[in-house]
């Protein structure tokens, strides 16, 4: 008879760590597809409804970015940022990864070193306006979020048809030039952000990968002065393929922590 007892170690859930690990496997693999360097590539491990134990047992396997997409995270934020301190004074980095409201804007600068979705304008002139009353004690990394798919439900600046639409082109250049302009706040614009949709086979969202950095491209032809080295895009079901089409920033929640909680 053919033993079909399962090994005990079997059993167990992988650990944070081991989880941590399998993702970087991965993104050693698909820098080497694309013959990048791990290195042009940051994991952010997107820890939202999550408690500070798991979060802190990532800090214990080397994850150093954190990412957030609610305001109501701040005393999980400070129990997180103690606890690294107390263990080596490890330093942590905080990305805001959710819509911020405008009247959150100096929430966001107290606590967050990067927030991933600068949707506006307006908010843009917020964050600037708090930056210059606050004497830029810390800049602000700021991603703008772009609705490259042009799904009704994604927030940021339309532009899926900035391409073939001179309409679309001109009203989104004509943001970015207002917000690049605030820099000498402190208002610093590293790049782009956008959310893929969610899709069954990771390759479908390749052309949005894709359109983010040929948007960026553009962007840097025509705004020098900003700096847009970065892109922030792919999670746990499409990393892999945001990292071949050029992510510099990805970010990683379920693949790492778990379903999240409500």
């Amino acid at each position: 008879m053919t033993d079909h007892t399962l090994d005990q170690n079997q059993l167990q859930p992988l650990s944070i760590a081991e989880r941590i690990a399998a993702v970087r496997v991965r993104m050693v693999e698909a820098c080497a597809a694309a013959g990048r360097s791990i290195d042009m590539v940051t994991l952010i491990a997107v820890s939202k409804t999550h408690p500070p134990a798991p979060i802190l047992e990532a800090v214990g396997a080397g994850v150093r970015d954190f990412g957030e997409n609610r305001i109501e995270e701040l005393d999980k934020i400070a129990i997180v940022t103690a606890g690294a301190a107390v263990a080596e004074s490890i330093p942590l980095t905080w990305h805001m990864i959710g819509h911020v409201q405008s009247r959150k804007a100096r929430d966001i600068l107290a606590n967050y070193d990067w927030v991933h979705s600068l949707d506006s304008v307006k908010l843009a002139e917020r964050f600037a306006r708090f930056l210059t009353e606050n004497g830029q004690a810390r800049p602000l990394n700021a991603l703008l979020e772009i609705n490259i798919s042009g799904e009704a439900s994604k927030e940021g600046f339309v532009a899926n048809k900035w391409r073939t639409d001179s309409d679309q082109r001109a009203t989104l250049w004509e943001s970015v030039r207002q917000i690049v302009a605030l820099r000498k706040s402190g208002l610093i614009v590293r790049g782009l952000m956008t959310v893929a949709p969610i899709v069954d086979d990771p390759e479908q969202a390749r052309p949005v990968f894709a359109g983010l950095r040929a948007l960026r491209d553009a962007l840097a032809v025509d705004f020098p002065e900003g700096d847009w080295r970065t892109l922030s895009m792919g999670m746990t079901d499409d990393y892999a393929v945001a990292i071949e089409e050029g992510a510099t920033l990805i970010r990683v929640g379920r693949a790492i922590f778990g379903a999240r909680f409500v």
